[in-house]
């Protein structure tokens, strides 16, 4: 069986990746992450020897986490925020935080056009990389179902993102 920590590094930025293309935000997604470890590690006495079971585990754990912060947030008001001086004003970013900024928001603008169980499906595969089958018992939905639904979240994805493939 293998240790938390050792589960940490195989699932972590497979999660992260998996958060962030489903709409949450790089810095929320890490979160996320530390916050399903930390469940995790609190019922590591109770985990079956079955190491394949920890990964669908973190990504129950993560979707509900991230569902409840969102509920959470439609119950906030906030305020004002402070102005900036010049003192408290981040430097800019560089050309390639600015590049990856870009990227990530466009990701997360493509995927969440995409209709959820789409998107679902998609980053399940792609990012998670589990396979049909697993998709399918995750998500309750038959095999066939899970394969339509890759198909048409690629389909709808290539022309949202055309312009950022590469051409050699």
């Amino acid at each position: 069986m293998m240790t938390i920590e050792e589960h940490y590094n195989a699932i972590a930025p497979r999660l992260t990746n998996w958060l962030v293309a489903t709409g949450s935000s790089y810095a929320a997604a890490c979160d996320l992450v530390q916050d399903t470890f930390a469940k995790i590690w609190k019922m590591r006495d109770d985990l079956r020897d079955n190491d394949s079971a920890v990964s669908g585990l973190a990504f129950t754990i993560a979707r509900n986490l991230r569902k409840n912060a969102i509920r959470d947030d439609r119950r906030l008001v906030f305020s004002d925020e402070l102005p900036e001086t010049a003192e408290t004003a981040a430097p800019p970013p560089t050309t390639a935080e600015t590049d990856l900024d870009y990227l990530r928001k466009r990701l997360q603008d493509a995927f969440a056009a995409l209709p959820p169980a789409l998107g679902e499906a998609y980053t399940l595969f792609q990012i998670q990389q589990m396979s049909v089958r697993e998709i399918a018992l995750q998500t309750g939905v038959s095999e066939n179902l899970v394969k339509v639904r890759i198909h048409r979240a690629k389909e709808k994805l290539k022309p949202m993102l055309a312009d950022l493939r590469v051409t050699f």
